[in-house]
Parts: C-alpha cells; sequence; structure tokens
C-alpha cells in the first residue's frame, strides 16, 4: 500500500457531498444505493436516480401486495410500483418470486432499472434470468453495468452462462471483463471498477466541468476526479469542492492535491479495507507497477469486503473451512466438507487429553472426588484462553498490536489473568468449602489449579494468534479450537500434579 509522505494531507473526500452533484446534473437526482440506506453517514454516489425509500415495515406490506400482484398477472400494476422502488428492494422482491415469474417481472422493469436491479440479484436469479432472456437483452444488460459488478457475477456464474454473456458483450468491453478477471482473487484489482472521471492538468476548471457534463453520467463516481498525464501515471487528484470553490479560469494543475493516497493491483483487498477506514475515504485509486492509472474502489464494495473477511474470520475461528455461499444456499455435502478436515483435526487432538487421563488413573482411584473438578478447570481455562485471543487477534486486525508488543501483550494478559484468577479461586474456595467440608486439602488443589489454570490460559490465548502471524499464518486459526485444546492438556496436568504433590496421591 503506497501512503503520503507529508503528514498535514487534506483528505480528498468529504461527508455531504449532494449539493455539489446537483450543481452538476441540475436535472437530476441522485441514485440511492444500498450503501446510503445502510451507513446513512457516508455518501457514495452511482448512475443519477431518484427513487422512493420506504421504512422496513412498510416494504414488508410492499412486497406482499407486490407478490398478490405478480399472482395474479396484474404486471401493469406492478410496473408501477416497481418505478418507485430504489433497486436493491426491487431485487429483494425478484428473489422471492418463482424463476419463471422473476423472468417476467425483470423484463418489465424499466430499461434504465435493469442492469441496477440485476446486479443485486442473488446468483440463482441471475444465473436463470441470463439463460432465459434473449442474446440482445443479455447484450444491454452487460453494458449497462458497471465493470465491478459485471466481473463480481461473471466470478459466480458457471462457465456456459459466462460464455453467452462475453459471446454477447461488445468487443471493448469483454477484453475490459477479461483484463478484471487475470487480476489475483481477492485483490485491489479484482473489487475496482474502471468507471471513474479522469482529467488533465493542463485543463481548466471550465473545462472540467463540462468534461464532467459530458462524461460523468455513467461513471461509479463523479465528485474525485484523477489528474494523468499523457502515460496516463497518476499525478493528483481534484475534487468538485475544489472546482466550485475556484474560478473558470483555474488551472487544473494548481489545485490538485499530488499527495494521493492509492493502492497497487496486487494489494489484498483487506489492505485496501484498512486504508478505507483509517483515512476516512469515499474511493481510492487503484495504480499498476509502473504508477498508471487502472481503476478505482468506492467503499460500497468495500463494505462487501469487510462482511466478506469478518465472516471468513468467524468461520474460521469456528474451526471451519471459509465459504463464499449463504448458509441456507449452501449444499449439506459442502458444508460438511467445510467443517470435517478441523473436526478431526480437534479430536485427534484431544486424544492427548485422553492419555493424561489414563496417566492419572491412580489417583481418581483412590480419590474419585478429583473427577468431578475437571469439566469446571477445562471450561474455565477455554474460556478465559478465548477471551484474550479475540481481544488480541481483533488488535492485530485493526493495526493496533505488532508482533514486536509480544512482551507488552504477555506481560499485561499476566496481571488480568492473576487478577480474574485470584476472583474466581476466592469465590470457588468459599462455595467447595460449603460443599465438602471435611476436605480442605482438597478445596485447596482446585482453587489453586484454576488460578494457574487462568493464569496459562490466558498467557497461551495471546501468543498462539501472534505467533501464528509472525509464522504468515492466519491468526484466526489459532484461536479458539487450539487454544481449548492445549489448554484443556495444560490444566488436567496441572491439576493432577498438585493433587498428587498436596494430597500425596
Amino acid at each position: 500500500m503506497k501512503l503520503p509522505a507529508a503528514a498535514g494531507r487534506r483528505l480528498i473526500e468529504e461527508k455531504d457531498p449532494a449539493f455539489m452533484e446537483r450543481r452538476l446534473f441540475p436535472r437530476s437526482g441522485v441514485r440511492q444505493s444500498l450503501l446510503l440506506r445502510v451507513c446513512k453517514s457516508m455518501v457514495c454516489f452511482h448512475r443519477p436516480r431518484q427513487k422512493l425509500c420506504r421504512e422496513e415495515n412498510d416494504m414488508e406490506k410492499m412486497i406482499e401486495m407486490m407478490l398478490k400482484l405478480a399472482e395474479e398477472k396484474q404486471y401493469r400494476r406492478l410496473k408501477e410500483l416497481l418505478a418507485e422502488m430504489n433497486e436493491v428492494d426491487i431485487a429483494a422482491f425478484i428473489d422471492e418470486l418463482d424463476s419463471e415469474k422473476a423472468v417476467v417481472v425483470f423484463r418489465i422493469l424499466p430499461k434504465e432499472l435493469a442492469a441496477d436491479v440485476f446486479a443485486c440479484l442473488s446468483v440463482e436469479k441471475q444465473q436463470h434470468i441470463i439463460t432465459s432472456i434473449t442474446d440482445r437483452e443479455v447484450a444491454t444488460i452487460i453494458e449497462d453495468l458497471f465493470v465491478d459488478d459485471a466481473v463480481d457475477m461473471l466470478e459466480e456464474l458457471p462457465a456456459t452462462v459466462v460464455k453467452k454473456v462475453l459471446q454477447n458483450a461488445k468487443p471493448d468491453t469483454r477484453a475490459l471483463i477479461n483484463q478484471f478477471l487475470k487480476y489475483p482473487d481477492n485483490s485491489a484489482g479484482s473489487i475496482m471498477t474502471a468507471e471513474y472521471v479522469g482529467l488533465k492538468k493542463t485543463m481548466t476548471v471550465k473545462e472540467a466541468f463540462d468534461y464532467i457534463r459530458r462524461h460523468g453520467v455513467d461513471k461509479e463516481t463523479i465528485y474525485t476526479s484523477y489528474v494523468m498525464n499523457e502515460a496516463r501515471q497518476l499525478e493528483g487528484v481534484v475534487t468538485v469542492r475544489d472546482l466550485l470553490m475556484n474560478t473558470y479560469e483555474t488551472v487544473i494543475g494548481d489545485i490538485m492535491d499530488t499527495h494521493v493516497i492509492k493502492a497497487v493491483t496486487t494489494d489484498d483487498q483487506e489492505e485496501v479495507a484498512d486504508c478505507f477506514q483509517k483515512y476516512g475515504l469515499l474511493n481510492l485509486p487503484v495504480v499498476d507497477h509502473e504508477n498508471r492509472l487502472v481503476g478505482i474502489v468506492t467503499v460500497d464494495d468495500i463494505v462487501d469486503v469487510i462482511e466478506q473477511e469478518a465472516t471468513e474470520d468467524f468461520e474460521k475461528m469456528a474451526a471451519m473451512a471459509p465459504s463464499e455461499r449463504p448458509y441456507l444456499k449452501t449444499g449439506v455435502f459442502q458444508l460438511a466438507k467445510n467443517r470435517i478436515f478441523w473436526l478431526l483435526v480437534l479430536m485427534i487432538s484431544s486424544l492427548i487429553t485422553g492419555g493424561i487421563l489414563a496417566k492419572y488413573e491412580n489417583a481418581f482411584a483412590v480419590l474419585p472426588l478429583l473427577v468431578t473438578f475437571i469439566p469446571m478447570l477445562t471450561d474455565t481455562g477455554g474460556n478465559a484462553g478465548s477471551q484474550s485471543s479475540t481481544l488480541i487477534i481483533r488488535g492485530m486486525a485493526v493495526g493496533e498490536i505488532e508482533p514486536a508488543d509480544v512482551f507488552k501483550v504477555v506481560w499485561k494478559e499476566l496481571r488480568v489473568g492473576t487478577l480474574v484468577g485470584a476472583v474466581l479461586a476466592a469465590v470457588n474456595f468459599v462455595q467447595l468449602l460449603i460443599r465438602f467440608p471435611g476436605q480442605p486439602l482438597v478445596c485447596a488443589t482446585v482453587v489453586v489449579s484454576l488460578m494457574a489454570t487462568v493464569i496459562l490460559a490466558k498467557t497461551i490465548g495471546c501468543m498462539l494468534p501472534m505467533a501464528a502471524k509472525v509464522l504468515h499464518m492466519d491468526p484466526a486459526i489459532m484461536a479458539a479450537p487450539l487454544i481449548t485444546t492445549i489448554v484443556d492438556a495444560l490444566s488436567l496436568v496441572i491439576y493432577f500434579q498438585l493433587a498428587c504433590a498436596l494430597l500425596g496421591l
């Protein structure tokens, strides 16, 4: 990730640029995207189009009514209602229909709305619609889609459907899509779009406005324009705010910001997301290794990346292979395949715990009461370790903790473990004395083992994710599953060693 050297660089985005968009397109509204509905504090502009946004409860009633209209084949009335809706809500409605009605409803959509709705549909509905409509309709959709949306769609569709789509695309569109498909998965190049406004530094403000008015309608965003030289190398950025605050005669080169935050096409999408979060960006230019501008990443794509990365981390922490498909749309065998490997690994590793129990079988025979405290010790140790690992993984994910901080982290967790362990031991000692008044040494063995287990679990919980980072492994894999197994084994060793020493077993 390439970052600017100047610390005092001003950010190129504003949080409320709607009035500027209307200034450039006075006869157009602003298309309300999913991001506008979910993140009201941020703004991301796409193709201009004003739609009504209804409250969730009203939308549920609306969808019920539209489902009834579709059943009764009242398509004219249905078309009127669809014209007033946001494309995301229309897509949600079409996803509720059976395949045949979904195609019929999609075909009655206004031409200027069809591509936006298509981009929001589920993969299954996209596939069925593509295979059901004519080649001419396919060509219209693929030409109206933003390139990044088209690429996302093609990556999910079967090869036969992809072939039909590419055959009906224009040569230049097909070449651009093929170029995007060559970028590595989960890279900046794979999530960027080529629909951006490019200016020259020799232009005046008036020329820039004229250019944006002519070409900006079909761009992903027009608020930020990118200044390039003849070789298409990125030289700076200029915002609509910059243009509005200067006279028509001002030259772009005099007002552009040359300290540009940018990504390279091969940068990991998680690094790009971190950059958006760190600098509060709405979009980010993407360059190749020769600093040529090849596209931009917009914040609505980053919202999808953040959701995808978070889901992947949760699945890894739960000892499952990551899946890109929704749960209800994933087959039973695929779900089993995603889970079986780590379950086998953990099952085999649990044999270590069984071996420890077998080793201390004589202690059980002498004092069976010891067995009743094993679940409490192992569960408490596993929970304590999971708490630490979760915080450390989160800290490393947001850049708060680095592997170099290992000694600070371990020292802090040792103190936290001591405090937590002391409180748990004290509470446990009281209840054990009440339940087993004639076994003070057993009570002492349990509480000392408990405190040692908590301290050990906290230490292991913070060290394993950091060790994984150093070894270039995913810290999430080293989280709950492995920590629980390791802590279980060590807590049993501590417990029985103390029991043998204190009770003379």
